[in-house]
């Protein structure tokens, strides 16, 4: 069993803000807070770029080798598979543009999917190639139909958000990992809705694409983000777009017009350079704070927080619980669904609740340094409805 999280010393070093407040910050799976660490990093660059005698590019690419590393420890993958971006949407391009596409093959997805697991592959459809969109059983993903799905004819590609944004639905993603394995199907993963609240195995789900940015529950930057590719399927694919540090002459900065199109061996092919140096080292900050944390502790303290919402959501008649029960089944996002969600959620933001109003429900998604007082005060205005 995971240690228990030292909260109260927690938010004093790292989210000083949270306890000068009496206004509660239960929004997490929109926008995380920064720690006081990233903070600190990201100003140490820009303070660094002011000056430019302080400018050192030994230190800007040995903090994107600490990132590519901490990255990869949080999904069980090698710093080899890792390459620094700056959005979701970008590492989902990777596989959008890189795969090789015939007319005919099919793309089979969830429908609900957030627009960042959606557009990348519709944009697919001009050029023939066929998106299955698997429809929803009562506002969840239904992946009995999707694992069906799979096994059809010239299937191509089987992806999914881990985390559904407006749900809180958890995907099985070694259930779906193995089928698209027993069927040679690619599988892309959206992690930017668990990861950070939760972690995995891109070995034990038979990922070959997982992409994730750092803004929500890795408590990064904006513009801060990271893609895996499977280090077997790297070789196999050219990088588009393609940046002048995509190949492997490019680290030798006296002699960049000796042009040699060989791509890099690892996945920094696919990275496109110059990137943000102060919102990278945020989120490298903040990787660092959740591997000190230890992820165990961080799953366990979120699903925690998260099952005291569900619990309330089951006792009362009146409301709709959206997201599942079964723990298993979710991560830190919670859903509901009152008389008027509109009014409620009016309500949570005249006292001070952060939180969002997703396709009809009222989320909350609270991370590891939120407390049980702050999900009791979000609850008692919900009680008041």
């Amino acid at each position: 069993m995971a240690p228990p999280i030292d909260v109260a010393a927690l938010r004093a070093a790292e989210f000083p803000w949270a306890d000068r407040t009496e206004r509660a910050y239960l929004n997490n799976a929109s926008t995380g807070p920064l720690t006081e660490r990233a903070i600190a990093a990201s100003a140490e660059v820009i303070a660094d770029r002011a000056d430019p005698f302080r400018i050192d590019d030994d230190k800007h690419f040995a903090m994107l080798a600490e990132t590519r590393q901490l990255a990869a420890r949080l999904i069980g993958a090698e710093a080899a598979e890792i390459a620094i971006l700056t959005n979701t949407t970008y590492g989902i391009n990777i596989a959008a543009q890189t795969f090789p596409w015939e007319p005919g093959d099919v793309i089979v997805v969830h429908d609900r999917e957030f627009p960042a697991n959606m557009y990348p592959w519709l944009a697919l459809e001009k050029r023939g190639v066929v998106v299955k969109r698997i429809p929803a059983r009562d506002l969840l993903p239904d992946e009995d139909a999707l694992i069906a799905a799979i096994a059809g004819p010239r299937v191509k590609v089987a992806t999914v958000g881990w985390v559904s944004h407006s749900t809180g639905y958890k995907s099985d993603l070694e259930r779906i990992g193995r089928a698209c394995h027993a069927h040679g199907v690619r599988f892309v993963v959206d992690a930017m809705q668990g990861l950070g609240a939760d972690f995995l195995s891109v070995r034990d789900c038979h990922i070959d694409v997982l992409a994730c940015g750092g803004q929500k529950w890795l408590l990064g930057p904006w513009g801060s983000g990271f893609a895996y590719v499977r280090r077997e399927l790297v070789a196999s694919l050219d990088p588009n777009p393609v940046g002048w540090m995509a190949v492997k002459a490019s680290d030798d900065f006296t002699r960049l017009l000796d042009y040699d199109l060989t791509w890099r061996d690892d996945a920094r092919r696919f990275e496109v350079l110059t990137l943000p140096f102060q919102d990278i080292a945020g989120l490298c900050a903040s990787l660092t704070l959740l591997h000190e944390i230890g992820l165990p502790a961080i799953a366990a303290r979120v699903a925690s927080l998260a099952g005291e919402i569900v619990a309330w959501a089951q006792a009362r008649r009146d409301v709709k619980l959206v997201t599942p029960v079964d723990p298993a089944r979710r991560a830190g996002i919670v859903s509901v669904i009152t008389g008027d969600s509109a009014a409620s959620s009016a309500r949570l933001d005249a006292a001070g609740i952060a939180h969002s109003l997703r396709e009809g429900s009222v989320r909350l998604s609270p991370h590891f340094y939120n407390t049980s007082d702050e999900i009791r005060r979000a609850l008692a205005v919900l009680d008041e409805a």
